[in-house]
This record gives structure tokens, C-alpha cells and sequence, in this order.
């Protein structure tokens, strides 16, 4: 059955107007207009407690992190934007991902993420744009099977490139960069996977 490419967008920030959240929408500009069907989501509305293996055996699978594996389930390539915290990344992004990667009686230890392709990137007020957390977010997707794209972009002085509060990045060249970026995964995608609609999870 023919289908485009479904991408799956977020940012690992829990801030409401976020630069990784505007630099990700860009991005995500980029995949439509290459002919993407990509759907943005907030992490503030899949709210997860610190994942701890006790409370899971105890209390079961937490109803959120189901819910967000059930939205990666659907996905076959992620957009994925993330702060620097640290020089890492931050505990919310961290988390989610950990509870997704559990096994339950839906899905199979990393089934959701096993084979998906991702573009990460990311934004910092200063010079550097955040970039030592993308090395951390490169290598736990790795792990979990996602084929992470080589080119990654770190937005330094983000600050600069938006009009206040305004969600349309005002810099053109990198304005071009993170569209090229969505367009890219959109491509990689439709190279390994072509016009077939494929059943990337198992449901049980």
C-alpha cells in the first residue's frame, strides 16, 4: 500500500516557547515540504514518573510512557531537538526514552525504536549551540537500534534567530540548514523504505 514517509517530531525541553521546540518545527518545515506526513509532540503532555523498576513491578506500566510508545510505534523516522543540561541531556528527555525502551505486555524490549531513523539537533543561547549533549543523545539511540543521520546541527546564539517570542526563525541560512535537515531524514526514509507502508512494531 502506498504511503508517505511518517516522521515523528519533539524536543526534550518541558519549556513552553523553547528554542529546541522552534529549531524542531523547523526541521520539521523542511520534511513536509519533501513530501512528509510529520506530526509534533509535546513531552509536558506524556508526563512520566522517574522511571524506577520497582514502581513498575509494582504499580505496572506507567499510562503515559505507554502512550508515547504507542505514537513511536506508528513512526517510522524521528526529528528529535534536545537543551544542553549539563553538557548532557536533560532528565525529562532521558527518562521518557527509558521508559519507552521497556518491555510491557504491548511491546518487546526496544521494539520502538529498532530499526527507525533519526536527525537530532539542538540550540543553545551560547557559542557552542549545545552541542557535547548531542554525542550522549546519538549514543542511546544507537544503542536502542535507531539509525541515527551523520549530519546533526547545533543552533548557536539561537537567541538571535527569532524574533522574541515568534516561532519563525529569522536567520536564513540556518533557517535552510535545519530544513535541509528535515529533508534529508525524509529522503533517508524513502530510500530504505520506498512508496511501501511497512508494520514497524508488533503488537501483543
Amino acid at each position: 500500500m502506498a504511503k508517505t514517509q511518517k516522521i515523528l517530531a519533539f524536543a526534550g525541553s518541558l519549556r513552553e516557547h523553547s528554542y529546541t521546540k522552534r529549531i524542531v518545527k523547523t526541521a520539521m518545515r523542511g520534511a513536509e515540504l519533501a513530501g512528509a506526513e510529520v506530526h509534533f509532540i509535546d513531552l509536558r503532555d506524556f508526563p512520566m514518573p522517574i522511571y524506577n523498576g520497582d514502581d513498575h513491578e509494582r504499580d505496572g506500566f506507567d499510562e503515559n510512557a505507554l502512550k508515547f510508545q504507542r505514537l513511536l510505534c506508528e513512526y517510522k523516522g524521528f526529528l528529535i531537538a534536545s537543551p544542553e543540561y549539563n553538557a548532557s541531556l536533560p532528565a525529562a528527555l532521558k527518562n521518557a526514552i527509558d521508559w519507552a525502551s521497556r518491555a510491557n505486555d504491548k511491546f518487546k524490549m526496544g521494539e520502538v525504536f529498532s530499526g527507525k531513523v533519526a536527525a537530532i539537533m539542538t540550540a543553545s543561547p551560547g557559542g557552542f549551540g549545545g552541542i557535547r549533549c548531542l554525542a550522549h543523545l546519538r549514543g542511546i539511540l544507537s544503542v536502542l537500534g535507531v539509525n541515527v543521520l551523520p549530519s546533526e546541527l547545533a543552533v548557536g546564539k539561537v537567541h538571535e534567530m527569532f524574533d522574541g517570542g515568534g516561532e519563525e526563525m529569522t536567520n536564513e541560512k540556518m533557517k535552510s540548514l535545519l530544513e535541509n535537515l528535515g529533508a534529508s531524514l525524509f529522503d533517508t526514509l524513502k530510500k530504505l523504505h520506498g512508496e511501501i507502508e511497512l508494520v514497524t512494531c508488533t503488537r501483543r
